[in-house]
């Protein structure tokens, strides 16, 4: 590949507030997505407007837990570092961070971009496992703002990666390592509890392929790690609303295993950095749930956030990408979504 070759890659990721004044308009900015909530933009604007205000009190009390802010983009932008330092020998290579619904938003990050004249844009995801209301609804902002501002650079989008090796070899280091820690602690049997934020089933059953790849990625890493079938399960976490959730929920779960006297570690399997379903939900609210449950012991792994195999992997699905010619890369998502309509894999566009 041309020593003098342009590139630029885009790490998609949800972002979080930076300051207490931010709560309310990035939870409207939240559920003002269309992915997110179904409805004319005449009708989703003033609901997204009541929803936000009516959180935003108990959303700044969990993000004053962690200081007052979100600390997803300082995360984000440390891998950022660590991904570009990997693909120096491409070229010219630069990592770029678009946030869907805090700064830097996407209209700011496609505008960096055009600066930067790349011969080529890679869009890729920081979620391993695809659905409509993270993948899709950046995506889809992103060709917005693209055509709006004149960016032409070819680009491709990573559409999936839930069993790609090198994240596969991280979770399953900090789930050996958690696992490791409880068995310090206690002789009780230890159950793993891989959480992933829930959907409401309704997304999945419109053909969303989230759980079935998030399914994908529990099965590689226990494969991994040789764990028996009794020791693990899948459960989803984050739920709100009325409508009905795919399940298990996890704070359900944790409260089975911790009665049971378990010790009780649980494993973020759809997050790669931490922000406040981590830091606030797992490791406040559920360690309080666990420890009153009678829980031998609770652990959290870490997210696999810069661990050199994530890294690694990153890299390498960037390598793949530019040496393939689809508009939409498979990472390693096809072979688990084939029966899902809603998978970007099955549409040339989203």
């Amino acid at each position: 590949m041309s020593s003098n070759r342009r590139i630029a890659i885009v790490l998609f990721n949800l972002g979080g507030p930076d300051s207490p004044a931010a709560v309310e308009p990035f939870l409207f900015n939240l559920f003002n997505d269309r992915n997110i909530i179904d409805l004319p933009g005449v009708l989703r604007w003033p609901l997204a407007k009541l929803i936000s205000s009516r959180r935003a009190k108990a959303a700044g009390a969990i993000y004053a837990e962690m200081g007052g802010r979100s600390p997803i983009l300082p995360n984000t932008e440390r891998q950022a570092a660590a991904l570009q330092a990997s693909l120096g020998d491409l070229g010219e290579v630069k990592v770029f961070i678009a946030m869907r619904y805090w700064h830097p938003l996407t209209e700011e990050t496609v505008a960096a971009v055009k600066r930067f004249a790349p011969d080529e844009v890679i869009l890729l995801p920081l979620y391993p496992q695809f659905s409509t209301t993270t993948t899709e609804s950046s995506d889809r902002v992103w060709r917005v703002a693209a055509k709006r501002q004149g960016l032409t650079a070819p680009r491709k989008l990573i559409c999936c990666y839930p069993t790609e090796p090198g994240f596969i070899a991280g979770v399953a280091k900090v789930t050996a390592a958690a696992i490791a820690r409880a068995k310090a602690k206690t002789k009780a049997p230890i159950f793993v509890i891989f959480s992933a934020h829930g959907l409401p089933k309704k997304i999945v059953d419109r053909g969303d392929p989230y759980v079935a790849q998030v399914s994908a990625t529990v099965h590689a890493v226990v494969d991994t790690l040789g764990l028996a079938v009794p020791e693990w399960m899948v459960a989803f976490q984050s739920r709100v609303g009325p409508l009905e959730w795919v399940g298990p929920p996890t704070d359900h779960s944790i409260e089975e295993a911790a009665s049971a006297g378990k010790a009780v570690v649980v494993v973020p399997i759809a997050f790669v950095s931490e922000h406040s379903e981590t830091l606030v939900e797992l490791d406040i609210e559920y360690r309080h749930l666990a420890e009153k449950r009678g829980a031998a012991a609770y652990e959290r792994a870490p997210t696999v956030s810069e661990e050199p195999d994530f890294i690694a992997g990153l890299a390498q699905l960037v390598r793949t990408a530019l040496q393939q010619p689809q508009r939409v890369q498979p990472g390693s998502g096809a072979q688990y979504c084939a029966a899902w309509p809603r998978c970007a894999c099955q549409r040339e566009e989203l």
